[in-house]
């Protein structure tokens, strides 16, 4: 593949010398860290890593791509995607940017146009994005109501089979909690999760039987080996606080399964000591933290002819210094809910760099598109760089912070078993007899 600034070696064993990666994403290789970042070579035999050593004390004479103390990092974990959603804008947008304005355009699109054909369509149009971009595994929420949830699972269950290997596809079930009192309805949609091998989610809402409604989802969950992932608190309403009784029910339940939990929002706008003590709660119950912060930049605080005045994320650093499991992710694509994006989880972390201040210091930022969240999705394995593992890389000419964070690294080079793919972006105007406005 022609790149700007790397040739790989065609050979089944090379070393990429003088290469520089996020040290909290390396495994079984320690050497002095500055910024958080390492320097090495990485010996890649038969598509996978043979050993990650210091640069130039590899005695053997190897065919060898000199980065020049470029980066490496592993390929991304997006955890919070919408891809049943994504690139409607043309055909379906949002006519002020605001969140109901998102949820009645997507309802209106879902009924006129979803059926197996346009999901499909779209869904790989999505994935042909992220795995240019670098991605290896990615999660996306579902829209689920009867009967687009057979619709979409059934989807997702070929497109797993279509990109096995190359993306890693989980699905989570959202579906509005009213009901879970629809016992033909839930059972069915419980039976199509557990079938198709996704999670149960939900919208938790400040409803008087809250905690009643999250019990039905937890035992459902635990009875039929599901994980789940709810959206929480999407709002700057400080009133909405669902976020403290998902945490009471996972301890309340017993659950032994992953609870993620996308947004929690409303907890920037709470009392100290109202934060504190669900934050409290949240590290105690052991859930998944994913801010959205691209989505909610968006969406948040969005008033015609007004500043907004608030960012529209979570308590990012206080939640992650409780202990808790705290990543980013994309969320939607040119749709409704958000006009832009490209499953790019390059931008998503440069944004969240800035939105979130998670710089000064950088050290182990890198972490919450790559170890954090693969953790969270069960596949530990996934986000890391280690001797043994897959030559599953993405290598860059950017040396330092300064130089990765200021600009798109549009130069980039995506290697999946040692090596490189064609990284060319699908074409919007393959998406033109289904989704263009003209």
């Amino acid at each position: 593949m022609p790149n700007d600034f790397l040739t790989l070696p065609v050979a089944p064993r090379y070393r990429l010398a003088n290469a520089t990666l996020p040290a909290i994403c390396v495994k079984g290789y320690e050497a002095p860290a500055a910024e958080g970042l390492v320097k090495a070579d990485l010996i890649v035999a038969d598509g996978r890593i043979e050993a990650i050593i210091a640069p130039g004390t590899f005695p053997e004479d190897l065919p060898v791509a000199d980065l020049r103390d470029g980066m490496v990092w592993p390929t991304f974990t997006e955890m919070h995607t919408h891809i049943d959603k994504g690139h409607i804008w043309e055909r379906t947008r949002n006519p002020d940017g605001t969140f109901m304005g998102a949820l009645e355009n997507v309802g209106l699109d879902r009924t006129a146009h979803w059926n197996a054909a346009d999901v499909r369509a779209r869904m790989d149009f999505s994935l042909r994005s992220a795995y240019a971009h670098g991605t290896g595994l990615l999660r996306t929420h579902l829209d689920s109501i009867a009967p687009q949830h057979r619709i979409s699972f059934e989807v997702v269950a070929e497109m797993r089979e279509t990109w096995k290997g190359r993306i890693d596809l989980q699905a989570v079930a959202l579906f509005n909690m009213d009901h879970v009192y629809d016992e033909t309805y839930f059972a069915d949609l419980v039976a199509t999760v557990k079938r198709t091998g996704g999670l149960l989610g939900g919208v938790p809402q400040m409803w008087p039987d809250l905690h009643e409604r999250l019990d039905i989802v937890f035992r459902a969950a635990a009875e039929n080996g599901l994980d789940i992932d709810f959206h929480v608190d999407e709002t700057k309403d400080r009133e909405v606080l669902a976020l403290e009784a998902v945490a009471e029910a996972k301890l309340r339940n017993g659950f032994e399964g992953a609870v993620s939990v996308g947004h929690c929002c409303s907890l920037a706008r709470q009392e100290e000591d109202v934060a504190k003590r669900v934050i409290e709660k949240v590290a105690k119950a052991g859930l998944n933290v994913v801010s959205l912060p691209m989505c909610n930049m968006y969406l948040q605080d969005r008033e015609a002819g007004r500043t907004p005045r608030w960012r529209g994320v979570t308590l990012f650093h206080e939640l992650t210094a409780a202990g808790v499991s705290t990543s980013v992710s994309s969320d939607n694509t040119r749709d409704p809910f958000y006009a832009y994006g490209d499953l790019d989880a390059v931008e998503v972390f440069r944004e969240a760099v800035r939105i979130l201040h998670l710089d000064h210091p950088l050290d182990d930022a890198a972490r919450v598109v790559t170890v954090t969240p693969s953790a969270a999705l069960g596949r530990a394995e996934k986000g890391v760089i280690t001797p043994g593992g897959p030559a599953d890389l993405v290598l860059f000419s950017a040396r330092r912070w300064s130089e990765f964070l200021s600009r798109p690294q549009a130069d980039r080079i995506v290697m999946r078993n040692g090596m490189g793919i064609d990284r060319s972006l699908p074409d919007y105007r393959d998406l033109d007899p289904i989704c263009s406005g003209a």
